[in-house]
């Protein structure tokens, strides 16, 4: 969906199947974009061990269409936060925003 509708977007598994999870956030970090993700491990990476990012999203048990439409309100809605360096929890009911994570 992100491709489709002309966004920058590089891909896990074009970095490579080895890479850590630490290194994905780095990486989007010195690229400049938001890291999407499922795994909830991001946040001991930047709550506990203060890893700087420039922003994550994490969808919590949605289906790949509740995802879609979540990603759109997203970008409809809240774009400004994406660029805010904040983390963004999405789950069925709700979008939750904690700003300077």
């Amino acid at each position: 969906m992100l491709l489709s509708e002309g966004h920058d977007v590089l891909s896990a598994i074009d970095v490579g199947p080895t890479a850590t999870d630490t290194e994905l956030l780095d990486l989007a970090r010195v690229q400049e974009r938001v890291l999407i993700t499922e795994d909830k491990d991001f946040g001991e990476l930047v709550f506990v061990r203060r890893q700087p990012h420039v922003g994550i999203i994490r969808f919590t048990n949605l289906t790949v269409d509740e995802k879609v439409v979540a990603m759109r309100e997203l970008l409809e809605q809240h774009s400004a936060a994406l660029g805010e360096r904040c983390i963004v929890v999405v789950t069925r009911n709700r979008i939750r925003i904690r700003r300077n994570g």
